[in-house]
C-alpha cells in the first residue's frame, strides 16, 4: 500500500495567485456578514423607539458617538459594495460577463460604483451629514 501524498487534497489559496475576482468575492461575503451583524444595531434602535422617549434619547446619545458613527459609516460602505457585487453575481447567474477580461473589469466597475454611491450618500444626504457630525 502506498503512503498518502504530502499535498493538499483540494486546491488551496497557497496554490493559486490572488486575483481581483477572488478578493472581490471574499469582500462580498465579508460585507454580507458585516451587514448581518450591524442589523443588530438596527434592532437595538427600534427597541429603543418602542421602549419610550427616555430609552430613545439614551440610544441617540450612544449612536451619536464617534465609534458608532464609524461603525455605521463602514456599514454604509458595506451596503453599497454588497448591493453592486450582488447585482454582478446575478449577472453571472444569468451566464453574463465571463468572457475574456470581463470578470476583472466588472469587479473594477463594482468597486467604483460602490465608492461613488458611498461618497454621494455621505456628501449629499442628511444621513451622510449626520455621519460627518454636521447634524
Amino acid at each position: 500500500m502506498q503512503a498518502p501524498a504530502e499535498r493538499p487534497l483540494s486546491p488551496h489559496l497557497q496554490v493559486h495567485r490572488m486575483l481581483i475576482t477572488m478578493v472581490l468575492s471574499m469582500m462580498h461575503r465579508v460585507s454580507g456578514l458585516y451587514l448581518s451583524l450591524c442589523s443588530l444595531l438596527f434592532v437595538a434602535w427600534v427597541a429603543a423607539i418602542a421602549a419610550g422617549p427616555s430609552a430613545y434619547e439614551f440610544a441617540g446619545r450612544i449612536f451619536s458617538g464617534i465609534a458608532l458613527r464609524l461603525v455605521l459609516a463602514a456599514a454604509l460602505a458595506a451596503f453599497w459594495y454588497h448591493l453592486f457585487a450582488g447585482i454582478r453575481h446575478l449577472a453571472w447567474d444569468a451566464d453574463l460577463g465571463f468572457e475574456g477580461s470581463a470578470p476583472k473589469w466588472s469587479g473594477v466597475v463594482v468597486a467604483l460604483l460602490a465608492a461613488g454611491a458611498f461618497a454621494a450618500t455621505v456628501f449629499l444626504s442628511p444621513a451622510g451629514r449626520w455621519l460627518l457630525g454636521a447634524s
